[in-house]
Parts: structure tokens; sequence; C-alpha cells
């Protein structure tokens, strides 16, 4: 790939190894299913939709130089997303996602971030050094900037001159991560994807609604957040504008891993495309869940 990027996918990207079954899993349960093994990771996840859109996205991340990664980055390539800036790391491994799922949803996932989480600020150098950018003429397009990042990069990224320019897109990798992104949630470009927990992390306080766990985001200092609610709904919030509120699709979910990065990828594609915040939010909702009962997903 040649061609300048249209996004900057920040953070993990790893092989997904995924079990599914098709049965109720309960604690020490040995069941039968199928296990996976495909690119993933949230930055990934997001990359890989936006390349199936038919945009240029390039990934800034960490890793290993052993055969997984090697293996790792020519399947990224293969699917359209740009390599060339990841950071390759000596001596440490590629990073790995295991889960479980079963008829219910997700039962049970361990992440393997170390590498990315080692790697710290290395990954960024792209942004510094000229390739994409730098502190005085710094990248001033669209970046996507997942959760799996350290609390430190996280907050150094929240004020860097790198960012001052960009289109900050930003998720949680998990519930339990979403506190790391309090520095970077008050960035002046930020907007948030997240779940109604997640909401609740960031703001330390239990939300009823998409709606209210919104609007509270925007209290405590974002510029923009959309907040999922599962099979009820999804409000968009922003700073000075009403919210917006839709109800989620009704549909038969037979996957829940990558969902959300499925919904934030369409999302940031429709509004790349001119789309409004209504229409964006709709093209959103209806590409994850499409992705959720392994129907086709369309910008």
């Amino acid at each position: 790939m040649t061609s300048n990027p249209d996004i900057l996918c920040i953070g993990s990207v790893l092989w997904d190894i995924i079990g599914r079954t098709e049965v109720n899993v309960s604690e020490h349960s040995d069941v039968a299913g199928r296990i996976a093994r495909l690119p993933g990771g949230v930055a990934m996840n997001i990359a890989m939709t936006l390349a199936r859109f038919g945009m240029r996205p390039a990934v800034l991340t960490a890793v290993g130089q052993d055969p997984e990664g090697l293996e790792l980055l020519n399947a990224c390539q293969t699917l359209g997303v740009d390599t060339h800036f990841a950071f390759q790391s000596k001596g440490l491994p590629t990073d790995r996602y295991l889960a479980i799922e079963d008829s219910t949803g997700l039962v049970a996932a361990i992440a393997d971030a170390h590498t990315l989480e080692a790697a710290g600020d290395a990954i960024l150098a792209p942004l510094a050094n000229g390739r994409l950018g730098s502190a005085t003429s710094p990248w001033q397009g669209l970046i996507a900037l997942d959760g799996n990042l350290t609390a430190d990069l996280l907050a150094e990224i929240a004020v860097s001159p790198l960012f001052s320019a960009a289109n900050l897109r930003v998720a949680p990798a998990s519930p339990g991560k979403a506190e790391r992104l309090i520095p970077v949630m008050r960035h002046p470009s930020a907007t948030l994807y997240v779940n109604r927990q997640e909401a609740g992390s960031l703001c330390a306080t239990q939300f009823s609604t998409s709606a209210e766990a919104a609007q509270g985001l925007i209290a405590a200092g974002a510029a923009r957040a959309l907040v999922t609610d599962g099979s009820r709904d999804t409000s968009d919030a922003m700073q000075g504008q009403p919210v917006l509120t839709r109800p989620a699709l009704v549909v038969t979910p037979r996957r829940i891993t990558g969902a959300g990065d499925t919904f934030m990828a369409a999302h940031i594609f429709a509004e790349s495309q001119g789309a409004d915040r209504a229409v964006s939010l709709a093209r959103a909702q209806s590409a994850a869940a499409a992705y959720v009962s392994f129907n086709e997903v369309t910008p």
C-alpha cells in the first residue's frame, strides 16, 4: 500500500481466538463448539471494517517479531489495512485475545496486550518523525484510539501537540479499562464511543438509560459521546446540541466480540461521507445488528 491513509487506528492489533457454542455454558462445563483464530483487537476491528467500506486505514500498534506477528501483519495487509507504520517489538510475543461466547453472549475473555503496553509511545513515532506528522505539523485527519493503551500513554495523548489537530474518535477496550480514558475524553475534538456501563465508570456513577449516560459524559467534560445500551437503544450527545436517542434493531445475536467496534467504524464512515447525526447513528446501528447476526455488514 502506497496511498496516504484516510484514518489512523491506534491501539491493539492481535490474534482473536474465539470459541463459540450454541448452548448455555455453565461454570466448569465442557461443551462442543467451534474455535476460530482471526485478526482482531479494537484498532484492527475498526480498521478492517473501514477497509471493507472502501477507506484506507493504517494501524499504529505493536506486533512481535515472532512468526505469529509476521503472519498477522500479512493477514492485515490482505484485508486492506496498512501496517507499514506498525512498531515491531523485539523479544516480545504478539498479543492475543481469548474469548468464549455461548447462546447468551460473552461468557468470559482474557486480553493479553502486554506487548502493546510495553511498547508505550514507540507506536506514536510516525506521528512525530514526519512520516505522518510532527509537533509543528500534526496529523489533521481522523484517528480512532483504543483504550488498550496504558493510562500514562492516554494521559500523554490528551495533551500532546501531535493530536492537537486530529478528529479523535475514542473507545475503551472494556469496562474495566474505561477509567483510563478520563484524561483523553476531555480532548476538545474527541468523540467517545462507550456502553452504559463504561459511561458509569467514567463518571463514577450508575446511569439508567443511554441518554442519561450520554448527558452525564457531556457534563463531565466530553465534547461528544455515543452511548449504547445493548438491545435497548443508543444515544448521541454533543455539547450545545439536543440528545439523539434511537431504539436498537431487534435481531438474534450469534456473536458479540467486535460488535462495538463495528458500530464505531460504521459511524465514523457515515460521518466521513457527510451524513448527519441521525443518519450516521442509524447506519451504525444497522451495521452492528448485521454483524452480531452474522449478516453482511454494509456502510
